[in-house]
């Protein structure tokens, strides 16, 4: 398999340790003193971003190197769900989920694309389908399957994730993972905003994705 965007491999990041607060309780001015070191602008898809706009606590990244970070922000190109029937009380509730974050994130109804599936098994093919049309910028897999209720849970739940992989790895467009591999139907209540959780994994990697092939672009002027 090819890579699509050939390049040096990238330094191992080092994840930061934050120490360990003091028992002592702060003051009031400190209380009240706001947050420094997060960007007041986003800059717009698909300019690279600056070293240091990371947001605190996740990795800690050398001021002096080119950062390509993706932002789970409304994109200029499509959307596309894939989400499967079977379980449908508790896919919908995902969907839901999905389709109120698309809209809080500014991604137009007209952009959004859903595709029906019978059950998890079909989701892979029905995503690689829709990632090699090359119309939507990322694609998201919602779907649940719950072990009392299916005999084959380990293998259908296997294949969904390998198979939502492959199709990623095989076409070079984000597919985000929404499935809920439950042990019984209760579990699935407190694990309904996976929808919204996979549709900004999509949003963020299609972000990276287009800031990387911008820097390809100008690489090559």
């Amino acid at each position: 398999m090819s890579e699509r965007w050939p390049g040096e491999e990238a330094e191992a990041l080092e994840l930061e340790e934050e120490a360990p607060e003091e028992v002592s309780e702060p003051d009031e001015e400190e209380l009240e003193e706001p947050e420094e070191g997060e960007p007041e602008d986003e800059e717009p898809i698909p300019q690279l971003r600056k070293p240091g706009e990371h947001a605190e606590g996740e990795l800690d990244i050398p001021d002096d190197v080119n950062l390509i970070e993706g932002e789970p922000d409304g994109t200029r190109r499509g959307v596309a769900i894939v989400a499967a029937r079977f379980n449908g009380e508790i896919t919908n509730r995902l969907l839901d989920s999905a389709l109120d974050e698309l809209d809080r994130l500014g991604v137009r109804q007209d952009a959004i694309t859903v595709m029906p599936v019978p059950g998890a098994f079909e989701l892979p093919l029905a995503a690689m389908a829709l990632a090699k049309t090359r119309r939507f910028a990322c694609v998201v897999a919602l779907g649940c399957v719950v072990r009392g209720e299916t005999p084959h849970f380990e293998y259908i739940a296997s294949e969904a994730a390998s198979g939502l992989q492959l199709a990623a790895l095989e076409t070079g467009v984000p597919v985000a993972f929404g499935v809920l591999t439950l042990e019984n139907v209760e579990q699935a209540e407190a694990r309904i905003d996976k929808g919204a959780e996979a549709v900004r994994t999509a949003l963020e990697m299609a972000d990276a994705f287009a800031q990387l092939r911008a820097s390809a672009v100008q690489a090559s002027r």
